[in-house]
């Protein structure tokens, strides 16, 4: 017998998993930016030298680093808040602070006229939209 899912089931599930994804992928970018910040200072300095951020891109690793690890943090606390109290307030505030760390990761490649760096966050971004989409407090 299969079983199958539901609407409210799915969308549950459809939270989890949206949350856990978010969590990983900036929990995961915005720790290597500490752990690492001089080797991610000295490729971000070389990605950005020919364009109008090359005199603060240690100002924007900053930046970045705290949007990465704020979404991932939100997310993986929402992430459990889903699961235990099914409550998708604090992973929607995750899914929110992702949008604009995708959205800041996009115009700096766009400024360093990456093309090629800023089109492979297009599907991060539509993931992160469903998600806002997904948590949205009903």
């Amino acid at each position: 017998m299969i079983a199958v899912l539901r609407m409210p089931e799915a969308t549950y599930l459809m939270q989890i998993f949206a949350s856990a994804f978010l969590a990983v992928l900036f929990l995961q970018s915005g720790i290597d930016k500490i752990v690492d910040r001089r080797g991610n200072l000295e490729w971000l300095s070389g990605h950005f030298a020919k364009s109008p951020l090359a005199g603060i891109v240690p100002a924007l690793l900053i930046c970045i680093t705290i949007l990465e690890v704020s979404a991932g943090a939100l997310s993986a606390v929402g992430c459990v808040l889903v699961i235990l109290l099914k409550d998708s307030t604090i992973a929607f505030y995750g899914a929110i602070i992702s949008a604009a760390a995708i959205t800041a990761l996009f115009f700096g490649q766009r400024m360093a006229k990456d093309y090629a760096g800023a089109a492979v966050l297009v599907p991060y971004f539509l993931l992160t939209l469903v998600a806002i989409y997904l948590l949205a407090p009903q």
